[in-house]
């Protein structure tokens, strides 16, 4: 029988992943996304490659238990903030801001990078499935505003958020002025446009 470190064998396997999903975000955010294979994850926690595979049958699968774990983590922080303003308004700009300001706390590095990374479609479809949660008080708040196609409008605000970020780095006012620019994309287009 195998050596547990836990008292029941599926807290062991609940601590065992929780250390390997950890390691790899590690090993991502350290190494960037190409270095995030079974093998390396293996070396790196010392675990031999057929039993790492009884926790992830492949690399995306990997990713997206990854994207699967800290997501959830992700909304919540996303949620609250937003949930700090009544405003509509504010709640889109907050949602807007604080996407943007999560990507430069560097906590969420390793999911950013691998939301990016080409998965097969059985990953892409877990991680899609996940990430669709993300628009929900933003699809509220547009929805109290009033406008028209909210779903729509959530993705195409996402989009000015996913354009943005590549544009985010360690200045820390070159970042409040991209954060300033998406947020007032979203909140009003370009406004020096005269018609």
């Amino acid at each position: 029988m195998p050596k547990i470190s836990a008292p029941t064998v599926a807290e062991h396997r609940a601590q065992r992943l929780r250390t390997l999903l950890e390691a790899a975000r590690v090993l991502v955010a350290e190494q960037g996304p190409d270095a995030l294979t079974l093998s390396a994850l293996a070396t790196q926690v010392g675990l031999s490659r057929p039993s790492l595979y009884e926790y992830f049958r492949s690399r995306d699968d990997l990713v997206a238990a990854m994207v699967e774990d800290e997501l959830p983590r992700w909304i919540a922080e996303l949620d609250a903030e937003v949930q700090r303003h009544s405003a509509a308004a504010d709640r889109i700009a907050a949602f807007v801001r604080a996407q943007l300001r999560m990507l430069t706390d560097g906590r969420h590095t390793a999911l950013v990078v691998l939301a990016g990374h080409a998965l097969g479609p059985a990953a892409q479809e877990r991680v899609m499935a996940e990430h669709s949660r993300l628009f929900a008080p933003l699809v509220t708040a547009l929805t109290d505003l009033g406008v028209d196609q909210p779903e729509l409008r959530a993705h195409l605000i996402q989009g000015i958020v996913n354009a943005a970020s590549p544009l985010l780095g360690a200045d820390e006012l070159a970042n409040r002025r991209v954060i300033d620019a998406a947020t007032t994309q979203v909140l009003h287009g370009i406004p020096d446009i005269t018609r």
